[in-house]
Order: structure tokens, then C-alpha cells, then sequence
């Protein structure tokens, strides 16, 4: 390995002022108590091997350090640890080869799969384009990569995750160890409500994993990576090409979103092209408090003055520019939010304005106790889609036995509360389970013509299979 320094000169560490003027002491506070969640953001030992706990040391250990040998780590052994992690009910990829069938013989394909690894052999297929239902309106694209290169892509996942989840920055939260949407969702919420926020920009990154750009991408791989044998790895995979239509295409940006290794590269993406920029070179400019919290490409600013987020959101669209990326015009919002924004609005007889973040409406509340408090509610967008997919779903599993759909509707209301359960979102929770039993009774009640399947009727079925009663797994109450 070596210690050659990384070209960082682009991203100085000097700390900004503080409102009062003195240098960073009061900013770096509010970092670490308020933006941090889980501040850990390294992996948990023993979720990783040793060889991959060794990388993590060294890496946290010199923040300069380039890895020049890493390609060995990808053994037979790491293949089959990356294996047991995939999800084996996904779809197959182009080759059409599903999860059942590689495990009839899973010691010799991956011992063959090792091999054309070793040997500079293996070749990154296409991915399989398919669709699915896209916020709002439209479809979202989602590649589809074959079981092998699924497995090769877990691997080397983990390899780049023991690096540089030594070097992301506690404002960020997709897709890491130990890192969930209701860490992001809470720190957002403990900076609007324990700092001085007034203003909120919602920012949308336009297409992001369509759009960014491989050159960039390999650069900032290169800031930690200098095995080529793992670069060129991930080059085969950016360059392999989308199937559709019958067609291979191989567009100049982007990576497929869908694939294993996407997280992971999306994360080092945004770390230097966006993290590293508004903590170290944006907040220094600003001269009030500044919070910053983004799970993937969904990321929220908090300004305390309106001035300093207009600045930051015009240096934004320039820096998203410089590595091929812009803002969703359409949906990237400046709004005044925050105690001092819903106490001037109050002063205007006005609501002050909401956002939405994770699925979840913010909004300006007041507590019992007549004090400031962020309530979130289930985004109605998000609400709708849930409904029309169980209405979806009764409709076509009608036919089913009653218990059959019965245990399915159970674990999709489960799931429902387990992600949406936040205290204060009590109502939209059982909104959904009135929007649910509805559905189940109107596509029972059209199994036969005749229609027989009236409300008393119905009651007794839910006498005999009672659906989940709405619950908050996330209330601050319950962790307390």
C-alpha cells in the first residue's frame, strides 16, 4: 500500500466563523451534536472480515493513505460472505439465470467466477432496463444486473465501503452501516428544532444517477484507490451497457440505478462534490448557523438567515455544474420554516410554508404546551401510491383464500407502520388502515356477481382475521 496524498486541494479544511466571530468552535459544535445521528460511521467489526477490518484501521488512521492493493480481498470466501447478503428473490438479469439455479451449484460457480477474476477475465454484462412506478408521475429506470455480477458488485461494495465510510461526513445517511432514513429524519428535526433555523431549501438533484459523470467519479475513486486491477473493475461495470428493447446502449453518463455497487459510488459521488464543499469550503462563507442533512441524492439545507441560503443556493447550481450534475427546478423549493419562520408567518395570519423529505410532510407545529415542535405526516403523494398499490393488489389476489390475502395485508400494514410510525403521525397511519380495510372488503364483496360480502358480513371476517391496529415504533415517547 501506499501513503501517496490524494489531490484535495480543492476542498480546504479551514473552519468558518461563527455568528459571534470566533473560528469555528461554535460550528463545529453544532456538528456534532445536532447533524451527527449515529456518529460512528464506520462499519461494525463483526460485520466485517478481518482483512477488511485491517483496511479500516489504516484507512481511519491516515486520511491520505491510497490503497494500491486490494483486488486479493476478492477470494472465494468474500464472494460467498457477498452471496449470503443478496436478496434472492430478485429478478434475473439478461441472462436469465435466477438465485435457485446458480445455488445448485454455488461452490464451483463462484470458484470459476474467482478465477476469471483473477485473471483479468471477467466480463461486466449489460443490465436489464426495467421500470418502476415514479413519484409523482412517470417511470423510474432500474438496472438489472445478472446474479454474478451482483455477487462481484456486493463484494467489492464492501471492500470501498470499509474505506470510505472512514471518511464520510456525519450530514450523510443513504445506504450506510449502522445509518438509517430515521437517523436522517431526527437529526433534521433536532437541528430545526434545538438550532436557530428560519429558512430550508429543499433541494432536488435533477436525475442524479443518470447524470453524473464517470470521469469525475473515477477521480474521486482515485482519491483513496490505486489498485487498477479494482478500477478497472468498476470502469467494466459503468461502461457494460443497458439492455432494452432488444437493443444494447451505453450511455456516456450515469450508472444504472439498481445495481449493488450504486449506493456506494453514488455516496462517494455526492462526499466530494457536494459534503466535503458545503462543510468545509461553504460554511466558512456563511454568517449564521447552517445544517446540512442527505440521505443519497435527497438532500435539506437549514439557514438561519435568508441571505445566506440565497448565496448558497446559487454557488449550489454552480458547483452541481462543475461535475455534470443540476437542480430539479421544478421541485428544489427556499422557504421560510423553522420557530422564527412559523411565528412570522403567525404575525401575517399565514401558515408557514412545508416540505417534504423521506416521505414525510414537515411541518410548522405547536406542542401542547403552546411551543415550537416539527410535525411530520405521511406525504399525500406517498399515501396515494400506497392506497392504489393495496387497491391494486385486491383486485388481482381477489380470488385468493381469505386468510392467503389476510397474512399479506398484515405484513403490508406492519411495514407501513414500521417506516411511518414517527410521533405525531398517528391519523395518517390509521387513515391508511381505513383506506386498506376498505379496499379488502370492496374486492371481496367482487369475487361473484352476487355481491354477497356486506359490511356486517365483513365484520365478522375481521372478528375472525383482524387487521394490525396503527402503532408508533419511532415515538419519542416509546424512547424515552
Amino acid at each position: 500500500m501506499s501513503g501517496e496524498e490524494s489531490d484535495r486541494a480543492t476542498v480546504p479544511g479551514t473552519q468558518g466563523k461563527s455568528e459571534e466571530g470566533d473560528p469555528g468552535e461554535g460550528k463545529a459544535r453544532q456538528r456534532q451534536g445536532l447533524l451527527g445521528g449515529h456518529m460512528g460511521g464506520a462499519q461494525k467489526p463483526r460485520t466485517m472480515s478481518p482483512e477488511l477490518q485491517r483496511i479500516a484501521e489504516k484507512a481511519r488512521g491516515d486520511r491520505k493513505l491510497r490503497f494500491t492493493s486490494l483486488a486479493h480481498l476478492l477470494t472465494v470466501e468474500a464472494l460467498e460472505a457477498a452471496w449470503t447478503a443478496l436478496k434472492k428473490r430478485s429478478s434475473a438479469g439478461i441472462d436469465g439465470v435466477t438465485a435457485a439455479e446458480y445455488e445448485q451449484d454455488l461452490r464451483g460457480h463462484l470458484e470459476r467466477l474467482h478465477e476469471r477474476l483473477r485473471t483479468g477475465q471477467y466480463v461486466a454484462p449489460p443490465v436489464r432496463r426495467s421500470y418502476v412506478p415514479k413519484e409523482g408521475a412517470g417511470l423510474r429506470p432500474i438496472g438489472i444486473p445478472t446474479i454474478e455480477d451482483k455477487i462481484v458488485q456486493a463484494a467489492v461494495a464492501r471492500i470501498l465501503s470499509a474505506i470510505y465510510e472512514q471518511d464520510f461526513l456525519p450530514c450523510s445517511y443513504g445506504f450506510r452501516p449502522g445509518r438509517s432514513a430515521h437517523d436522517a429524519l431526527a437529526a433534521l428535526e433536532r437541528a430545526i428544532f434545538q438550532g436557530r433555523v428560519s429558512y430550508v431549501l429543499d433541494a432536488d438533484i435533477q436525475a442524479f444517477f443518470d447524470e453524473l459523470d464517470k470521469g469525475a467519479l473515477r477521480m474521486f475513486l482515485e482519491h483513496r484507490v490505486k489498485d487498477r486491477s479494482l478500477l478497472r473493475l468498476i470502469a467494466k461495470w459503468l461502461h457494460a451497457g443497458v439492455v432494452e428493447d432488444g437493443g444494447v446502449f451505453h450511455p456516456e453518463t450515469g450508472t444504472p440505478q439498481g445495481g449493488v455497487i450504486s449506493p456506494i459510488l453514488a455516496n462517494v459521488y455526492l462526499h466530494y462534490a457536494l459534503d466535503l464543499w458545503a462543510e468545509k469550503v461553504m460554511r466558512r462563507q456563511l454568517r449564521g448557523e447552517f445544517y446540512m442533512t442527505r440521505y443519497a441524492d435527497d438532500v435539506v439545507f437549514a439557514f438561519q438567515y435568508r441571505d445566506d441560503a440565497a448565496r448558497f443556493a446559487k454557488a449550489l447550481r454552480e458547483r452541481l455544474g462543475k461535475f455534470g450534475l443540476r437542480l430539479n427546478e421544478a421541485k428544489t423549493r427556499l422557504i421560510g420554516f423553522g420557530r422564527f419562520a412559523a411565528g412570522n408567518a403567525a404575525r401575517r395570519n399565514q401558515k408557514p410554508e412545508t416540505f417534504d423529505f423521506l416521505g414525510f410532510t414537515h411541518i410548522c407545529g405547536v406542542s401542547r404546551k403552546g411551543r415550537f415542535k416539527v410535525l411530520r405526516q405521511t406525504a399525500s403523494k406517498r399515501l396515494r401510491r400506497a392506497i392504489s398499490r393495496v387497491a391494486a393488489w385486491c383486485r388481482e389476489h381477489r380470488h385468493l383464500p381469505v386468510p392467503v390475502q389476510w397474512r399479506y395485508l398484515c405484513s403490508v400494514l406492519r411495514g407501513h407502520y414500521q417506516y411511518y410510525g414517527v410521533t405525531g403521525n398517528f391519523r395518517s397511519l390509521r387513515d391508511f388502515r381505513l383506506q386498506l380495510r376498505r379496499a379488502w372488503r370492496k374486492w371481496l364483496d367482487r369475487r361473484s356477481q352476487r355481491g354477497r360480502m356486506s359490511w356486517e358480513r365483513f365484520a365478522a371476517v375481521l372478528l375472525r382475521y383482524p387487521l394490525p391496529a396503527a402503532w408508533l415504533p419511532h415515538s419519542v415517547y416509546r424512547l424515552a
